[in-house]
């Protein structure tokens, strides 16, 4: 991580602070680097000198301390301590062998899709229902293989989605991203990354803004050509330890949707 990134993201998060006194009397956003030096505990001109990316990383009791005076989420905190090279585990290194017992659970779910995925988002298993609702993912090589890089970059996966959800769906794949590779002891993370900088003028953007989010949970529309929209819980469950995620699709007992997923198994295209 570079001391640059570190500067930046400090910068977005005081930013995004809210100060006290009315906002009429402030030319800018946020709070002032003088308050969050004088929250954090450290001199002003210590502080200014990290977001100006003059200063090697802060040791762990500062970073502690920003965490504090920035009032970061567990996310954004975690994020924090990878920036200035403090991490407070181990990550996992990313393997394409998907865990045995992660297997059994998505193979034996029936018609609740799931997949198994690696932290950053590449397919790595699938069962019949989420390849029927999906699309088949597992077969893709390369980067194609990575949920994020297909959803800036392909426009068909886009189309399986309600348009008016592509912004905040965006925001927030940038957002885990970004978060997720944080976590993960791998280099592919940051080459990944690189990558839809250089390819992508939103994923730029939304990258620049400085979220720091893992999805876990949340509800998706997905517009399917047999049975049309359907309206899924989702649920995302890490396992750590090898660095994959379980994506299990469920729907609310007696929901249209609860009606519609055995269909999509049913459906010759499924066997």
């Amino acid at each position: 991580m570079s001391s640059r990134e570190l500067a930046s993201f400090l910068r977005s998060r005081r930013a995004a602070l809210q100060p006290d006194e009315p906002r009429a009397r402030r030319r800018t956003a946020g709070l002032r680097r003088e308050e969050v030096a004088a929250r954090a505990a450290v001199s002003a001109d210590y502080y200014r000198r990290l977001e100006q990316a003059r200063i090697g990383p802060p040791s762990a009791q500062v970073v502690a301390s920003l965490v504090r005076a920035l009032e970061l989420t567990p996310d954004e905190r975690d994020y924090l301590y990878r920036l200035a090279e403090r991490p407070l585990r181990t990550g996992p290194v990313l393997t394409d062998v998907v865990d045995p017992g992660l297997r059994q659970i998505v193979e034996n779910l029936g018609d609740s899709p799931a997949a198994v995925m690696s932290m950053i988002g590449d397919s790595l298993l699938q069962n019949r229902a989420a390849s029927a609702l999906m699309g088949d993912t597992t077969g893709l090589t390369g980067d194609e293989r990575n949920t994020t890089y297909r959803w800036f970059t392909d426009p068909s996966t886009r189309a399986m989605h309600p348009a008016e959800e592509h912004e905040e769906e965006g925001r927030a794949r940038v957002a885990n991203l970004r978060a997720r590779a944080a976590t993960v002891g791998d280099p592919r993370a940051g080459r990944l990354i690189g990558l839809l900088r250089r390819r992508s003028a939103e994923f730029e953007r939304y990258w620049l803004e400085h979220r720091v989010a893992i999805c876990r949970s949340g509800t998706k529309t997905v517009l399917h050509p047999l049975t049309g929209p359907i309206d899924l819980d989702v649920q995302i469950l890490d396992h750590t330890g090898v660095g994959q995620v379980l994506v299990v699709f469920t729907a609310p007992p007696n929901s249209p949707a609860a009606g519609k997923l055995p269909l999509l198994t049913a459906a010759p295209s499924a066997s």
